[in-house]
């Protein structure tokens, strides 16, 4: 007996099942944060509101007379309570593109709700890097620059007039005196201050570093810049680079780590529910420095 339509090679063709057409944005902010389990639906956490303790003249902390009392210096923390978020999405196939379909729609509509979710925490751990997000305190307790006042001009400048150097190395310095450790920090650059970079590199000064463009700028993309990591997202805002030391600056408080779930209605087709929980905030701002006005 021949074989049924449904036993055939659809008519000799080699079918490939997985739907393409568009890549796989990398979302990876949270490997920025220190990462711990929250219980509940809130987390209260606490922040110094000083750096390095000092004493006030006259009295001192070195050279204390012999006799005298020890100056009494105190910590000074700053209680706040975050409440959780969570990033949830649904899709629906039905039974007859589950089973019919030439693609694979199950594992392509399961990857992409679960991009939805992952871009959605990153949006948010961004938003509370940049201190872009409702009920921010006021002023900006992250340190902010323009590079105009440092570099001299922004990233995109015409015959590469910036001095993107100068901007990072302040950066740094400003990490430094805060008491923080600026090597292996992690800069976080949208993709035009990702294009700015890398051309003003190598078309403005790569040949002008000995071996700093073949050493720092491999396969097209940034690896590592004056000991910077450097990130480049779409969920990054445009016009700023934002210098962070990670697991120092923000934390990440999960509730609920990504979970995916099938609702099968007989005869009907299935619900695909993706969701996750949790909130980040910032234990340490003065861990971030902001360079403002990157692009022309």
């Amino acid at each position: 007996m021949a074989d049924s339509r449904g036993m055939q090679d659809i008519f000799g063709l080699d079918i490939d099942k997985l739907a393409k057409g568009f890549g796989v944005q990398k979302y990876n902010f949270l490997e920025e944060c220190q990462v711990r389990k929250m219980k509940g639906d809130s987390v209260r956490w606490f922040q110094k509101t000083a750096g390095t303790l000092s004493a006030t003249s006259p009295a001192a902390t070195s050279g204390v007379s012999p006799g005298s009392r020890p100056i009494t210096l105190e910590v000074s923390w700053e209680r706040n309570t975050s409440y959780k978020k969570k990033f949830f999405v649904e899709g629906f196939l039905d039974e007859e593109d589950i089973s019919d379909a030439e693609i694979d729609t199950f594992a392509t509509t399961v990857r992409d709700l679960t991009e939805v979710v992952v871009r959605d925490r990153d949006a948010h751990i961004y938003d509370i890097l940049s201190e872009d997000v409702a009920g921010t305190p006021t002023p900006i307790l992250t340190q902010t620059f323009a590079t105009t006042a440092v570099g001299g001009d922004q990233w995109n400048a015409l015959n590469f007039a910036a001095d993107i150097v100068k901007d990072i190395m302040r950066a740094k310095k400003l990490l430094v005196d805060q008491g923080y450790e600026a090597k292996g920090a992690t800069m976080i650059l949208d993709t035009t201050g990702y294009e700015s970079l890398v051309n003003w590199l190598i078309s403005g000064k790569g040949s002008s570093i000995p071996g700093f463009s073949s050493e720092k700028i491999k396969t097209g993309v940034v690896l590592q810049l004056l000991n910077l990591n450097i990130k480049v997202s779409v969920n990054a805002a445009t016009d700023i680079a934002i210098v962070v030391v990670p697991k120092r600056a923000i934390t990440y408080s999960e509730s609920q780590s990504i979970t995916a779930v099938v609702v099968k209605d007989a005869g009907i087709g299935r619900n695909i529910r993706v969701w996750a929980s949790g909130v980040a905030y910032l234990t340490d701002p003065k861990a971030v420095v902001q360079i403002t006005d990157i692009n022309t």
